[in-house]
């Protein structure tokens, strides 16, 4: 009776122990400022799926949407700091650690999503500025989709013209903001998740932000009128701490880069393929959808590409200008 026993008790322990082990993850924590019912948190539920198929479970990627653990810049920190391990954020958001990444959200780079794909992907230039990041804390893994940055005003902006003496948000980047200040826009530096309350409290007239980020966020309700100058081609890449990625085994970052990869590609055809619907439900719900006369706007920021060459050089705004060309020629837009 008592070898029963004993013989119970350890089979009992062994099969706990077992099951502790097959259950055991790390969990590794993934920021970001979208809404629940955004984009992004459906792309990071992907990526998070794809994580724990291809790890066999050892890791659970545990999302953190609206800004709970930081904004923008505060999360780009937080992968320097160890506090997370994921985020994904538009690319001038990264420009703060590599003031050269600025040169990304220079207006009118790019005309369609198949181009911007390109110059994420292949940009000669592009490519070798992402492989300086690891030595700043963190490192991108793929592209993620927000697509093009246009306007959402309290007033109508039909001209450059409209945008004189009124308040536009901007985060910190140099480029937005000369390119709002050449549209004739006064810039207010504040992050994203502040900005549905200060237009509605007339701290500003209106911000800038692709369509997926007006209608997950909401903006369209406190700034109805949406000018759609598709002024800047602003992706997402996602980033991952340094720290973290050297922790995993050489499976465990293969396993992670092809979720990472398969979920750009998820993040890529739903933000594309969503535009129109958003839109038409923005309307829908009481806004006003203007496509202006885009010649106005060229003309009014072609200052910016002189300042850039003051401030970053000739040499560094000539390759990416040039990058992007020969992808425009290659892949002409619709």
């Amino acid at each position: 009776m008592k070898n029963t026993f004993i013989k119970f008790a350890t089979a009992t322990a062994m099969l706990a122990a077992m099951g502790a082990a097959a259950t055991a993850q790390t969990v590794l924590k993934f920021s970001h400022t979208d809404n629940p019912g955004g984009s992004r948190q459906a792309a990071a539920e992907v990526f998070a799926e794809k994580v724990a198929e291809y790890t066999e479970g050892r890791y659970e990627v545990r999302i953190f949407p609206s800004g709970q653990l930081a904004n923008d810049p505060k999360a780009i920190e937080q992968l320097q700091l160890g506090g997370i391990d994921f985020t994904v954020s538009a690319t001038g958001s990264y420009a703060s650690h590599l003031p050269s990444l600025n040169l990304t959200a220079m207006p009118f780079l790019v005309d369609s999503y198949e181009q911007g794909w390109e110059l994420y992907d292949n940009s000669e230039w592009l490519n070798g500025e992402f492989a300086k990041l690891p030595e700043k804390g963190f490192r991108v893994l793929s592209t993620w989709e927000a697509g093009f940055r246009s306007f959402t005003t309290k007033e109508p902006l039909n001209s450059p013209a409209d945008a004189v003496g009124e308040k536009m948000r901007v985060f910190p980047n140099d480029m937005i903001r000369w390119t709002m200040e050449a549209i004739g826009f006064q810039t207010v530096v504040m992050p994203i998740t502040d900005v549905y309350l200060a237009i509605q409290q007339g701290t500003v007239s209106g911000q800038e932000n692709p369509v997926d980020t007006i209608k997950s966020l909401r903006f369209y309700e406190v700034a109805p009128n949406i000018t759609l100058t598709r002024h800047v081609y602003s992706p997402l890449p996602l980033t991952i701490a340094e720290k973290t990625w050297q922790s995993f085994s050489e499976a465990d970052q293969a396993a992670v880069m092809k979720a990472a990869v398969e979920s750009a590609a998820f993040s890529r055809d739903l933000v594309k393929n969503s535009v129109d619907s958003q839109l038409a439900e923005m309307v829908d719900a009481g806004a006003t959808v203007v496509v202006p006369v885009i010649g106005p706007f060229r003309d009014a920021v072609a200052s910016v590409y002189g300042k850039a060459r003051d401030v970053y050089g000739a040499e560094e705004v000539d390759k990416i200008l040039a990058d992007a060309e020969a992808i425009r020629i290659a892949l002409p837009a619709n």
